[in-house]
């Protein structure tokens, strides 16, 4: 196919707007799937997409379409995922295209993430092809979708597509938008590089933009090629790696994947060369010519974990086990991080991170399902910048490495900025929201006559567990938020230690907010209290800050009644025998261990 025939675009927009709903139907219609083999949410091919009608990986596939001029073209799409969790991914498969359609639903309208992905398209100097889904619907509103397309996003509302994916209105509108308004992909001059010179334009450049590890082949690269052509039997080279491979075999996707001599400029797809781990092909990487290497391609960035926890496997003869998993998993999650670590309550497991919260969710419901280990997670916790007092920078992740307070100078949180879209009527909530979870409101924008886009600046350890679900409940469900890392801004954190008969219990431990740290305090010693076995003496629970006590609970000892022997006489022998029962329990309590039950932790570890 030459160059003027192809057309690379993406789909973007807010979670559940009909994404995968509208390539189903794309595919059914250009005749690259079969009516037969016709399922719904075709290209999600995990069990945990479906159930949840959500995309977690990009998915790529090749489609040739008969436009009405009639001529045939070769139309490349990527499935990007909606969650804010995930939008590394939605931006590296944008930089592998020409164009964007983007999807808003008729009946929500624009959201947080249809404005912060527009955003990403926009860096990108890509075409975007508006589309209003799910006309079909008895409360679509389409003049306000319209609207606000013109207001918020500042796209001409006669340029958008009225289509229903569900219905199969609007597709062939939107099949000929494509092949008419995005460009065609044309061959980029490299920049002048340090190793290459002038001499590399015309080589081989491509964008590793996506992987997935495949059993027999090793890892499976998705490629897009801006220059050149890649074939197999050639040598490459990973520019960021700086690694060399023989080309093995190159390919697309129509979903499925199958061989093909070359890709050429413009051409989507993949390629296999050996490569045994997905470590070594870093997504967004530049691949080149080995013998003539080009310049690198912009768009490369390093993916660092913010949200980090340990997982414990329950029985600590599954470790083995768990590690195997986790080493699976990371083969076809390159964002996933994990390093072994030991705990005395919880023995032997791993310190996790992950993109957020959805992304950890996802990792460990993977975990439980597909290689059936039994886990537990401790509580999230992010990155801190600790300065100690001789001005070296420490970056802890983990409340066991804090040091001690006297060598700390300062500690800085990172923080986010949060865009959160509600209906006027619940601005006053929202602002009470941000300001419980320490954030300061920037400034709101009206997008509408009904809704409102609050800009805030809120630390991100702060919205980790509860902060999306309290957004729904508040608004009734008409809420939605995004978030973008900001930069790290010094807090007052302290350490939170739990004494169990003053043994410190590290599970427990974590990095709070000096205001939030007595609530938290007492919460976690009200529910140990309720766990903890009864013991033949008095067991303490105390909340530390450093050698501060800020809560403090107890569980009552079994107490054997002694007296129960003396029938009258003198209270001087009752007192004796009670004297005899307090001295032997002050005893026990000197030399007794407190042995909390793996249940125990495991119910306050959830809450």
């Amino acid at each position: 196919m030459d160059a003027a025939h192809i057309r690379n675009f993406s789909i973007i927009a807010h979670i559940d707007h009909g994404k995968t709903t509208l390539s189903d139907r794309l595919l059914h219609r250009t005749g690259t799937i079969a009516t037969r083999d016709m399922e719904a949410q075709l290209l999600d091919s995990m069990d945990l997409e479906r159930e949840r009608g959500i995309t977690i990986k990009a998915h790529p596939v090749t489609m040739l379409y008969k436009a009405r001029n009639g001529e045939t073209y070769e139309l490349n799409l990527i499935d990007t995922p909606g969650h804010v969790d995930f939008t590394y991914e939605v931006s590296r498969s944008l930089s592998a295209c020409e164009g964007a359609l983007l999807i808003v639903d008729a009946a929500q309208g624009v959201e947080a993430q249809t404005v912060a992905n527009v955003h990403l398209a926009m860096k990108q100097n890509l075409l975007i092809i508006p589309v209003i889904n799910k006309i079909d619907l008895p409360h679509a509103d389409i003049p306000l979708a319209k609207q606000q397309l013109e207001e918020i996003l500042a796209i001409p509302a006669e340029l958008a597509i009225l289509a229903s994916a569900k219905e199969g209105i609007g597709i062939e509108e939107i099949l000929e938008a494509i092949v008419e308004r995005v460009p065609p992909p044309k061959p980029t001059l490299l920049r002048a590089d340090a190793t290459a010179g002038q001499a590399g334009q015309g080589g081989l450049q491509a964008l590793a933009f996506d992987s997935y590890f495949h059993t027999y082949k090793g890892v499976v690269t998705h490629v897009r090629v801006f220059n050149g052509e890649l074939r197999a039997g050639m040598n490459i080279k990973l520019l960021h790696s700086g690694k060399n491979y023989e080309v093995k075999e190159v390919g697309s996707f129509n979903p499925k994947p199958y061989a093909r001599a070359r890709l050429e400029v413009g051409e989507t797809g993949y390629m296999t060369a050996n490569i045994k781990t997905a470590a070594e092909v870093k997504m967004g990487d530049t691949i080149t010519d080995a013998r003539n290497p080009s310049g690198i391609l912009p768009g490369f960035k390093e993916v660092h974990p913010m949200v980090f926890s340990g997982i414990y496997p329950i029985n600590t003869a599954d470790y083995e086990h768990l590690k195997v998993a986790m080493g699976k998993l990371q083969l076809n999650d390159s964002a996933f991080a994990y390093q072994a670590e030991t705990s005395v309550a919880l023995g032997f497991g791993f310190r996790c991170g992950f993109l957020g919260l959805l992304h950890m969710e996802i990792v460990q419901e993977r975990l439980r399902r597909e290689y059936n280990m039994d886990i537990i997670a401790t509580y999230p916790s992010v990155v801190y910048r600790v300065t100690l007092t001789d001005g070296t920078v420490k970056e802890v992740d983990n409340p066991a490495f804090l040091p001690d307070v006297t060598y700390i100078e300062r500690i800085e949180e990172p923080m986010v900025r949060a865009f959160i879209i509600c209906p006027n009527e619940y601005i006053g909530d929202m602002m009470a929201l941000v300001s419980e979870k320490r954030g300061t409101l920037d400034h709101t924008e009206t997008l509408d006559s009904k809704r409102v886009m609050l800009h805030n600046l809120v630390p991100l350890c702060e919205i980790l567990i509860d902060f999306h679900d309290r957004i729904k409940s508040i608004t009734r469900g008409y809420g939605s938020m995004d978030y973008e890392h900001a930069d790290y801004q010094e807090s007052e954190m302290v350490k939170l230690d739990i004494l169990v008969n003053n043994e410190p219990m590290d599970a427990f431990s974590c990095i709070v907010h000096r205001s939030k740290a007595e609530g938290r305090g007492r919460a976690l010693a009200e529910k140990l209290k309720e766990v903890i076995p009864r013991q033949q003496y008095q067991v303490k629970i105390q909340a530390a800050i450093g050698g501060k006590i800020v809560a403090s609970e107890s569980v009552s000892a079994f107490r054997k009644d002694v007296t129960a022997k003396c029938y009258g006489g003198d209270v001087s022998r009752k007192r004796k025998l009670l004297e005899k029962q307090k001295e032997g329990k002050k005893r026990m309590k000197s030399i007794g261990n407190v042995n909390i039950p793996q249940e125990a932790f495991i119910e306050v570890l959830k809450t």
